[in-house]
């Protein structure tokens, strides 16, 4: 019978920036290696309000228009309602409600099973200091 697989792993990440894309398929691809788990899901989420987790093409140009989409759609400005309890990141709220708080990939053969040009990012829009991301694989162990 099949043995069931739950392995968790934390990410650290702290920009430079305040809005920073950060690549994480490497880092994700080797949680999943050491995970043992040959079939099953990788869910993969920021702890925080002002983040998020996306899966796009990894190439400069894009992640360049998503940004300014995003400052289109949400952009910084002094007069968010937010801003009156003392905070200065009303905009960071909601550039990550249009994108994907988290995500969940598939695992096969004990890989992530990623499309040809699908890689996962961390999006953070309130940046400058240390931040975590939780990383669940849960699935069919490894033979």
């Amino acid at each position: 019978m099949a043995e069931m697989k739950a392995h968790t792993e934390y990410l650290t990440v702290t920009t430079d920036d305040r809005y920073e894309m950060v690549h994480l398929t490497p880092q994700l691809e080797e949680i999943v290696r050491r995970s043992e788990v040959d079939d099953g899901l990788c869910f993969v989420s920021p702890m925080h309000i002002t983040a998020a987790i996306y899966v796009n093409d990894n190439e400069e140009g894009l992640i360049e228009d998503i940004g300014v989409w995003l400052e289109k759609l949400a952009p910084r400005w002094p007069g968010y309602k937010h801003h009156q309890t003392g905070e200065d990141n009303g905009d960071a709220h909601l550039k990550s409600l249009l994108l994907h708080h988290e995500t969940t990939l598939p695992v096969t053969r004990g890989r992530l099973d990623l499309g040809r040009w699908q890689r996962i990012f961390y999006a953070e829009f309130d940046g400058q200091r240390a931040k975590k991301i939780i990383v669940k694989v849960l699935g069919i162990a490894k033979g």
